[in-house]
């Protein structure tokens, strides 16, 4: 029996490399930065944290832990009613 020389070592080889998903470590920036206190006076900084439309982006697309996420919502909350944010848009980014 002849066998190829990839066989004889043990090796397999694609046609086309195989693709491995990295996928990048989410951090809470809040925590890496030491931030204390989240300011709902600074609307640049909380369009970080709203999507197109206005809404606030969850924490498992953010990365932000659970108790900075809770001051995050409510410094939006209180930038909207201020009117530093919109509480609805079509493009606000």
């Amino acid at each position: 029996m002849a066998q190829t020389s990839n066989a004889q070592n043990g090796t397999i080889r694609y046609l086309n490399p195989q693709t491995v998903e990295v996928r990048k470590k989410k951090y809470c920036r809040f925590k890496k930065a030491g931030i204390k206190y989240v300011d709902y006076k600074d609307p640049e900084f909380l369009k970080k944290f709203l999507n197109e439309q206005g809404k606030i982006l969850p924490r498992r697309i953010t990365g932000t832990s659970l108790k900075f996420q809770r001051k995050v919502a409510q410094a939006v909350k209180r930038a909207r009613s201020l009117a530093l944010l919109p509480y609805v848009t079509d493009l606000l980014k």
